[in-house]
């Protein structure tokens, strides 16, 4: 596994319509930009041998490192993978959606949902949305959310930017009803 750059990012909300949040809503991503696996090898019928090579791998550098920079236990958590322009979007999707990646974020974060994710393919500095949901129960609509991120030289066309992203709390001053509350 090929590593460019480690980027890491919090954002804190401090107030949200117009009220404090007390406390602060705290949410935190951490990327890695990883060169493509299959960059120049034109069309792969099967990626396995390079998700094995490195889905875990990325997974278990990065758990421990958006945690970190939460500083506080996990709510919420998702994924993403941002495929540079020479690549397909089925290249970023193999690395993160394997058991071998995720598992390493949900033990980390005592959780038990999927992780929700996004993939896309782009140049440089696109701009991309990390969706998050409740680490333990996917229809508490509090925690529904996301982050924008953007990474000015990343990903280059050889390369996939994977990122994972953890809230301490669900969105600042959430008032809707409960799921359960809607009927059918």
């Amino acid at each position: 596994m090929s590593i460019r750059k480690i980027v890491t990012f919090t954002e804190d909300v401090l107030i949200e319509g117009g009220r404090e949040v007390a406390p602060s809503a705290r949410v935190a991503v951490v990327a890695a930009i990883v060169k493509n696996p299959w960059a120049g090898q034109g069309f792969v019928e099967d990626l396995s041998a390079g998700i094995d090579a490195n889905a875990s791998d990325i997974g278990a550098l990065l758990a421990p490192r958006v945690l970190e920079a939460l500083g506080a236990p996990a709510e919420a958590y998702g994924k993403a993978a941002i495929v540079g322009l020479n690549g397909e979007i089925e290249h970023g999707s193999g690395l993160i959606h394997t058991l071998a990646f995720g598992n390493h974020f949900r033990d980390a974060a005592n959780a038990t949902t999927l992780l929700p994710a996004v993939e896309k393919r782009g140049p440089a500095g696109v701009v991309f949305d990390i969706p998050l949901k409740h680490i333990t129960d996917a229809t508490i609509r509090s925690h529904h959310q996301s982050i924008e991120v953007r990474i000015n030289d990343a990903p280059h066309a050889d390369e996939i930017v994977i990122a994972l992203a953890a809230a301490a709390q669900g969105r600042p001053q959430q008032r809707l009803a409960a799921f359960a509350t809607e009927s059918k």
